[in-house]
């Protein structure tokens, strides 16, 4: 792995405007290694991702900003700046289905998912024999109408302690509340949806898409706003299907999908490839 730094930048276009950046980096004797950008035409908006070598850069990234500011100034620019060393914690939330949980786990004890996922966090006691396997702690948090609140702040304040940024909903099925959003931060929560949004939302897309005798099911993982299945989309695939297929056939071939489409979203996420921008989004490839 390189010792390398990821700029993403958005900001309005304008001409000068990668020039700008690559001469920042050239004076300050880092090497750009990857340079991906995308211009909006409808919202007249330039997104880039930049990757560079730091291993000679003349100052401390931890002072990037106050060298930086003139260049972001003069651009509007809306940017930050990650470490391809930094390693994102994750909490991860389950309920009873496992195919997510089990793909992203086995995905994490490979390498392919460079992140730390110190906790899982589940309102059913069902996956404790997989957490137990990995040997992840595993809480038990039972959800009720009644003590969801107090759930929630339990949640959140163990996600704290265990220091993790971001929350993966893997099949949790459970609707988070505003102050659970709010508190963690939209673009910190991602979500598989058992549909190809924005087409069946809510709790039984496969049931919808078998009464409405659809020829292709999807999967979806998005950001989590506080409009139910609404947030920002980070992955969709899809599959065909048949006239002889039934509801339990749908959920068959979605499960594989879901845990495929979860597993690129949060790679993409903890490697710093996506940049929100309005309802949408830009992966970096």
């Amino acid at each position: 792995m390189h010792n390398s730094a990821i700029l993403l930048v958005s900001c309005p276009d304008a001409k000068g405007i990668v020039a700008s950046i690559a001469d920042f980096i050239f004076k300050n004797n880092g090497n750009i290694l990857t340079n991906d950008e995308h211009g909006d035409e409808a919202s007249r908006l330039f997104l880039t991702r930049i990757e560079f070598d730091i291993s000679n850069f003349t100052f401390p990234l931890a002072d990037f900003a106050s060298h930086f500011s003139s260049v972001a100034r003069n651009f509007q620019m809306d940017w930050r700046l990650a470490l391809s060393s930094e390693r994102p914690r994750l909490a991860i939330f389950v309920s009873k289905y496992d195919h997510c949980l089990q793909d992203l786990l086995y995905r994490h004890q490979s390498g392919e998912l460079r992140c730390d996922i110190p906790l899982i966090v589940s309102n059913h006691p069902d996956n404790q024999r997989i957490a137990d396997f990995y040997r992840i702690p595993f809480f038990f948090f039972p959800v009720t109408k009644d003590n969801k609140a107090e759930s929630e702040r339990r949640q959140l304040a163990l996600l704290r302690e265990h220091k993790c940024s971001v929350a993966v909903l893997a099949r949790y099925m459970q609707i988070l509340s505003p102050e659970f959003i709010a508190a963690l931060g939209s673009q910190n929560v991602i979500n598989i949806h058992h549909s190809f949004l924005p087409a069946f939302i809510g709790s039984k897309p496969y049931h919808q898409a078998f009464q409405r005798g659809v020829k292709i099911i999807g999967a979806t993982a998005h950001y989590v706003t506080q409009i139910l299945d609404d947030g920002p989309i980070i992955e969709q695939d899809v599959v065909r299907i048949y006239h002889r297929d039934s509801v339990d056939d749908l959920i068959q071939k979605g499960r594989d999908l879901e845990k495929i489409v979860l597993s690129r979203a949060v790679r993409w996420h903890v490697e710093n490839r996506i940049l929100l921008y309005g309802t949408k989004t830009v992966v970096f490839q």
